[in-house]
């Protein structure tokens, strides 16, 4: 079952009154509130992973292609850049993700400090926060006494309307791994053509065509698969992104071709 808002998004594009009138009931909203405090999405680590993967991958194969290279050399060079990048960027999404984790936390830290040591302080500030929302007079102290007579949800309202900080648990090594995994199993497919021509023959007579069009295919499906996390058209997203890595791997073919002469002595 989709969420709260994969369904309103959906609903969204559709124009379905109806179905966005289901993902706004008491319960459908509660149980979303819940989740979003309790659990990161990693939709987005697998779609970037995805795209990165595949479009890299493939501009090395257009590269060693326009070069005029074995494909002995395609598969040494593709698995090269699917394990080294591959691991890279998980790693680089697993430290970005903890360091952010580690700031949200000391920011929590420092206003739950700010609460204890001078709350006058910080109760002026939600009152600015609600008068700045347009609360006035009895309303706007009802708010603010409500909000600081708990001080995790003083605490946790101040993170999200003076920080701009969404309180949502990522793990930084699924994160990681996602992103690894994603790289690696999209990344492969320009791949696979030039394995059956190098082990066993088969289409060897037409393998850079014929991984032309099956990594074309993967990238118009991944970007289409951006839709769960941009929330735009598929076919349209899916038509950038096919754009943008065929864009790159034709600049990888043409310095390939360019520079052909280097690998005489291949």
């Amino acid at each position: 079952m989709k969420d709260r808002l994969s369904a309103s998004q959906s609903a969204y594009r559709a124009g379905d009154v109806d179905a966005v009138k289901r993902a706004h009931t008491k319960a459908a909203i509660a149980h979303s509130i819940e989740s979003h405090q309790t659990s990161g999405s990693y939709v987005g680590d697998f779609v970037y992973g995805a795209m990165d993967g595949s479009v890299t991958t493939f501009a090395v194969v257009s590269g060693v292609a326009g070069a005029g290279l074995p494909s002995g050399i395609v598969i040494i060079l593709g698995l090269a850049n699917l394990f080294a990048d591959g691991f890279s960027m998980a790693v680089g999404n697993y430290l970005s993700t903890k360091s952010r984790n580690e700031f949200i936390e000391n920011e929590r830290r420092r206003e739950k400090w700010e609460v204890e040591h001078y709350p006058e302080g910080e109760v002026e500030e939600i009152r600015q926060i609600f008068l700045k929302k347009g609360f006035r007079g009895r309303a706007l102290e009802d708010a603010v006494k409500v909000i600081t007579s708990d001080k995790k949800v003083w605490v946790e309202t101040m993170m999200t309307e003076e920080l701009g900080i969404i309180k949502e648990r990522n793990s930084p090594v699924k994160k990681g791994l996602v992103t690894f995994v994603s790289f690696g199993l999209v990344g492969f497919v320009p791949l696979v053509p030039y394995f059956l021509a190098f082990f066993s023959g088969i289409v060897a007579a037409s393998v850079f065509a014929i991984s032309v069009a099956v990594t074309f295919i993967t990238f118009f499906l991944v970007g289409s698969a951006k839709i769960y996390v941009t929330g735009r058209n598929w076919f349209f997203s899916g038509l950038e992104t096919l754009l943008i890595g065929g864009l790159a791997a034709a600049i990888a073919y043409a310095v390939g071709f360019l520079l052909r002469g280097l690998a005489g002595g291949i």
